[in-house]
């Protein structure tokens, strides 16, 4: 089977310094031929990580590079491992060709439009598989030019999801794979940075969101490629129901920060501890 797609699986933005902004749910597209299957609210593709290419339009400013899917979440989830084995084991995950929205609603009209393993296949090959290869490119490119990588993850969800947390979820929730994929005291002073600002914006490292599998699978802080994922609640920038608008007020409070937030990665590579090991 294929899977055919008008358009492309990624776009990318070049940069100039050792930052690549990764945007992998901020996709919207669906092909038609998919839209049809899905249910009227689906369509609407509700659970995307909305305008995030706007909100870190800062990151180019400082030579980051840029890569942003194209295609809905709900057409494959480019934050899930491959085989879709579930990154936190006994807790309410979607899956990596989704069948179920955040609110645990069925995407699909009738259960026989749910993909089966060799559609999966094929959207694995042409959406999933086409965003990686250029992830892994650009973040070996940059190793070989400036001696580090430095991989931001960029992600943002409701802030009340009962399906998966309890209660308010933390304005700021930092994932660095419990430690792992980056140096520890990078991540310290990411969070310290953004406990400046406790009064607007509550933060917490490696809670309820420790990083996807992009965050768990390239960062590698003992060869030198560091990666934090950044889960951030959509009421620190838009409105959280339809039409899902940007909120220009709101923005402009979170966006000084999280340009801080870029230069503070941008910083520690300039000092040269992050090609040292993450033990170190």
């Amino acid at each position: 089977m294929r899977f055919s797609s008008p358009e492309a699986p990624y776009r990318f933005t070049p940069g100039r310094s050792p930052l690549l902004l990764s945007i992998p749910h901020g996709g919207t597209y669906l092909p038609p031929a998919l839209a049809a299957r899905l249910t009227p609210a689906a369509r609407g593709v509700p659970d995307t990580d909305w305008h995030l290419a706007t909100l870190y339009a800062m990151a180019r400013d400082l030579g980051a590079a840029v890569l942003e899917a194209t295609h809905s979440r709900y057409v494959i989830d480019l934050n899930r491992p491959p085989d879709g084995a579930s990154l936190y084991p006994g807790q309410s995950v979607t899956g990596l060709c989704p069948i179920d929205t955040f609110d645990d609603e069925p995407l699909y009209l009738d259960r026989a439009d749910e993909p089966g393993a060799a559609e999966i296949d094929a959207r694995r090959e042409a959406i999933w598989e086409p965003y990686h290869a250029k992830l892994a490119h650009e973040l070996a490119r940059l190793r070989a030019r400036h001696g580090v990588a430095l991989l931001w993850d960029a992600h943002s969800i409701r802030s009340v999801l009962p399906r998966f947390f309890e209660g308010r979820l933390p304005d700021l929730n930092f994932g660095t794979a419990g430690g792992a994929s980056c140096a520890p005291q990078l991540a310290q002073a990411l969070l310290d940075l953004a406990r400046e600002e406790s009064e607007r914006f509550s933060s917490v490292l490696n809670g309820r969101f420790k990083g996807g599998y992009i965050t768990r699978h390239y960062g590698r802080p003992d060869q030198g490629a560091h990666a934090v994922q950044l889960e951030m609640t959509q009421c620190s920038y838009m409105d959280e129901a339809p039409p899902f608008a940007y909120r220009d007020d709101r923005a402009a409070r979170v966006q000084p920060l999280l340009g801080r937030l870029l230069e503070r990665m941008l910083a520690f590579a300039a000092d040269g501890r992050p090609s040292l090991p993450a033990s170190t």
